[in-house]
């Protein structure tokens, strides 16, 4: 999504636009999207399979129009803590279009869907972020009249959400096995599975490459049996209802958790997320302390156009690298990360904002990359059922973990710390993580 205002929020807020202060902004209000994210994100996810992506997708549309007339048209402390939680919703909602994607792809390019995803979502960014950039700079635009604009782009996005096709089939509740709204018997597939180690397929049509309810090419699988503890096909077992559903996405979850493998990149994924996310979270304020935007002419949408396009490429690489990360990866998550905290060292430390501007650049590109590359590891060996649990659950610890931070370090009714301890804080935390 192009998003040419984001860059400038703090700026914006703090600014004769709204005039709140920095305490307001970074311990009253931006703490409510940490919270409610948390919250939103488990139901959403469930109710995003139920409802087979699209719809999801358009009410993202509405929640992030809602979002950006919130910030144009209201005021005070209030509205902002619920424009926060609208954008929770928002960003809550980013499972359906990924999830989306994959359900109209084969599990084959699910790896490669994964890095493109990623690397059109970067794109996006990168296009805001200099438009952005060129707005403010000439001058071209107020910060009011970028948020019209953001809300003319987004309205021209709903309606291309509304034109998607709309998948037969889901992940979880919808199964490739339904027929006519209702799950077929799976005993005989699963039973030739077990015999012959592979699903029977027949050759049938899709429509526009969408999977349909019948007849679609099943995937071929492993012998569970012969899995040795990683991540294989469920034990055969007829999902009928939402009760059943559940039940199995926790049988699927304690299996794929079992794989220590599976443990060591998800726990780097929840860490390093949290982390990533509190920083970006909270850079923009940094930067204004290190060098108010009243005194200086900011570039803060070039600096995330910079960061988004090398993060960019680096996702779309790392898909074509031929490395067997089994062996490097431990090698390659400490040296990087370890990058990565010296460049937040370097942020926390100087008072000169294009050394700010340099840290942050390298440190959201090397994410970037070691966050793909904890992707394709987990998902390497997961069915396409678990590939989102998985990453789902990862995601949750993720929050979980940066709710607690935020509720300690940066809430009023915790620390309540000002911006540089708070970045302090989470030196140290990237530093025990990188060892």
């Amino acid at each position: 999504m192009v998003k040419p205002l984001e860059p400038f929020l703090i700026p914006f807020l703090t600014g004769p636009d709204k005039n709140l202060t920095m305490e307001q902004v970074a311990n009253q209000i931006f703490p409510v999207w940490t919270y409610s994210y948390l919250a939103l994100l488990v139901p959403v996810f469930l109710l995003t399979d139920w409802l087979r992506y699209k719809p999801v997708i358009v009410f993202q549309c509405c929640a992030l129009f809602g979002t950006n007339a919130m910030l144009l048209w209201s005021g005070g402390v209030g509205f902002m803590q619920a424009m926060q939680f609208v954008y929770a919703v928002v960003t809550a909602c980013d499972v359906a279009y990924f999830s989306y994607i994959y359900s109209m792809v084969t599990l084959q390019h699910y790896l490669k869907a994964t890095s493109y995803c990623r690397t059109v979502q970067l794109l996006g960014y990168t296009v805001g972020s200099v438009l952005g950039q060129l707005l403010v700079s000439f001058n071209l635009l107020t910060y009011k009249d970028i948020l019209v604009l953001t809300l003319v782009l987004i309205s021209i996005a709903m309606v291309t959400a509304v034109l998607l096709p709309m998948p037969r089939t889901s992940m979880f509740f919808h199964h490739r096995g339904e027929k006519g709204g209702g799950l077929t018997e799976e005993g005989n597939d699963n039973e030739n599975t077990l015999k012959t180690g592979k699903v029977e397929t027949e050759e049938t049509e899709t429509s526009g490459g969408a999977p349909t309810g019948e007849g679609v090419p099943q995937d071929t699988r492993e012998d569970p049996r012969e899995d040795n503890g990683k991540c294989g096909e469920s034990s055969p077992a007829e999902r009928r209802g939402c009760c059943n559903t559940l039940q199995q996405l926790w049988r699927d979850f304690l299996q794929c958790f079992s794989s220590r493998e599976m443990l060591y990149w998800s726990a780097w994924w929840a860490l390093s997320t949290c982390g990533f996310n509190q920083t970006v979270n909270y850079v923009q304020a940094l930067w204004e302390h290190v060098e108010p935007s009243s005194n200086f002419t900011i570039y803060n949408g070039g600096v995330e156009a910079v960061s988004n396009l090398f993060g960019a490429g680096a996702a779309y690489g790392v898909g074509f690298i031929q490395l067997d990360w089994s062996c490097w990866g431990e090698l390659a998550l400490g040296s990087l990360s370890g990058l990565g905290g010296a460049a937040l060292f370097a942020m926390v430390f100087s008072a000169n904002i294009w050394v700010c501007y340099a840290g942050y650049v390298v440190f959201k590109s090397l994410y970037m990359l070691l966050i793909t590359i904890a992707m394709f590891r987990i998902a390497a060996g997961l069915s396409t059922e678990r590939y989102a649990l998985v990453f789902g659950a990862n995601t949750f610890t993720a929050l979980v973990l940066q709710t607690i931070l935020t509720s300690i370090v940066v809430d009023r009714r915790g620390l309540g710390l000002d911006i540089v301890p708070q970045v302090d804080f989470l030196l140290l935390s990237h530093d025990s993580r990188s060892l």
